[in-house]
């Protein structure tokens, strides 16, 4: 089968589409043919060696994919052969099989696009768990959002509209802006042409907003925190902008407001009961169209390279998908 493979760490151009043998499951592991894998932020890390996560080399990246089950290993008996699946690999899933541990795959609701399931689960989880579990978003409160066209800004805009929210929308380019107007969002700020702080003030009417959704990091990040209202809660989502920022701690001080880090794959791991409710609220929601991920490109295996670039240049808005053509 074809896999593509991090041979060695760095950028995207270092990968390399290579035949490998095909898998065997162990026990309580099944292997699952891929059909889709989502393109997410921590691919681009891992690869370089910049994540929570080391593999040994060689290794896959790719930690959210769809597939069909092909085998089963000992000690599964809830899942079966052809059964469609989404599956949290953390890394494996750029290929065109993967093994995966029985507790993280979750069967398929019939009929659900493999692309579409393949981009879902952990942008919109780690939103939903960011907005839901940590800021306890209130119906009627500002929620700001950084980054806003990325896989999980629009996740966060749309579960903010969800949720009751007034939602500002905040990123660099006008083609971005208009996607988050198209998934909902109250307010939009280009805060490469405009002064973040002084908008928001504008669109509060001074107030601040109650809650900022933050994945990008970076010179945003201060600004941002200046415009948070009083016991307003600033959520620590990633750093997509490269720069991990230094922040002076007198604000929260002087704002009254809470910094929280935002970790959903280990709160799946620590409070599984509480990710597993969110996790079918959020499939009912995809189910009845309430929800509407954003896949702005599809790409081969072969061009897995050119998928993480695109996502590292931010040059994407919503998600990008892998796909084998299996």
């Amino acid at each position: 089968m074809k896999a593509v493979l991090c041979k060695q760490h760095g950028l995207p151009e270092t990968l390399v589409v290579e035949e490998v043998p095909e898998l065997v499951p162990g026990p309580k592991q099944v292997v699952i043919s891929v059909k889709a894998c989502g393109v997410n932020f921590p691919d681009t890390l891992i690869i370089q060696n910049l994540y929570q996560f080391k593999p040994p080399l060689p290794f896959s990246p790719g930690g959210e994919c769809s597939g069909v089950i092909k085998a089963v290993g000992d000690g599964v008996s809830h899942l079966q052969p052809g059964q469609p699946v989404l599956a949290f690999t953390g890394w494996g899933g750029f290929a065109e099989e993967v093994i995966a541990p029985v507790k993280n795959v979750i069967p398929l609701p019939p009929g659900l696009d493999m692309s579409v399931a393949a981009a879902f689960m952990m942008t919109y989880g780690t939103s939903y768990h960011a907005l839901k579990d940590r800021a306890q978003l209130q119906e009627g409160e500002t929620l700001l959002v950084l980054g806003a066209a990325g896989g999980v800004g629009l996740a966060a805009i749309e579960l903010g509209k969800k949720m009751g929210a007034r939602v500002i929308a905040a990123a660099s380019t006008a083609e971005k802006l208009a996607v988050c107007k198209a998934h909902g969002a109250d307010e939009i700020v280009n805060y490469e042409s405009e002064d973040l702080r002084e908008c928001i003030k504008a669109l509060t009417d001074g107030k601040g907003a109650d809650v900022i959704y933050d994945p990008v990091g970076g010179k945003y990040a201060e600004p941002a925190l200046r415009s948070i209202g009083w016991k307003g809660r600033y959520l620590v989502v990633g750093f997509a902008a490269g720069e991990i920022p230094k922040i002076p701690l007198n604000l929260a001080l002087l704002k009254g407001c809470a910094i929280m880090g935002v970790f959903w794959g280990d709160f799946c791991v620590r409070e599984p009961q509480v990710n597993m409710a969110n996790g079918m609220q959020l499939f009912q929601w995809l189910m009845s169209g309430e929800l509407k991920p954003h896949i702005s490109a599809t790409y081969p295996l072969e061009k897995a390279s050119e998928a993480l670039r695109a996502l590292m240049e931010r040059k994407v808005s919503g998600k990008v998908v892998l796909v084998t053509g299996q």
